[in-house]
């Protein structure tokens, strides 16, 4: 998370609020991503050092693998979806990847397999650590929005309406283009 986000959320408005929260959902549905691959990359190295320490097919476990972080199974409601594979944070775990031949996993001895392990879950939990930062801040940006919903200093009908007129401006905005 960036130093600039100092702001107490008691100290803004009810439209910084609004806008900071979605900003901060937005950035996390790109962290979370970019937190998933590496996931998913970092268990695919581990199944290879299973690979190595067996004689057994493990074709099952990296399907196994792939399917758990792929599917993306959290349990916050589904935002729209987009192509996040274009993210710095998608870019740097490619880079480390590609510094230490993760496309060549299987030719890699062991202690290259360690040191793309160890790249990857550093990578991982620093965007973890990011990640709970960026919650802990929507979790008081959320606090404050209830709050200001409850004590009557903001209502849902004030809410309806800005989307009303964003919706309508929308509109117009369209038919600007096809007139």
């Amino acid at each position: 998370m960036s130093d600039h986000e100092t702001n107490e959320p008691g100290d803004l408005s009810l439209d910084e609020l609004r806008a900071k929260r979605a900003e901060l959902q937005q950035q996390d549905d790109v962290v979370s991503y970019a937190r998933r691959v590496a996931q998913a990359r970092l268990d695919l190295v581990k199944s290879e050092f299973a690979r190595r320490g067996s004689d057994g097919d493990v074709s099952k476990e990296v399907a196994d693998v792939l399917s758990r972080h792929m599917s993306g199974g959290t349990a916050r409601p589904p935002r729209p979806a987009e192509d996040l594979s274009d993210d710095a944070l998608s870019a740097e775990l490619d880079a480390i990847c590609t510094e230490h031949h993760y496309g060549r996993v299987e030719d890699l001895d062991e202690k290259e397999l360690a040191v793309l392990a160890e790249a990857i879950g550093e990578f991982e939990r620093r965007v973890s650590r990011d990640r709970r930062a960026r919650f802990d801040r929507l979790d008081a940006l959320s606090a404050e929005l209830v709050r200001r919903y409850r004590d009557g200093e903001a209502n849902v009908d004030s809410l309806l309406a800005d989307r009303s007129e964003e919706h309508t401006s929308e509109l117009q905005s369209h038919s600007d283009l096809v007139c």
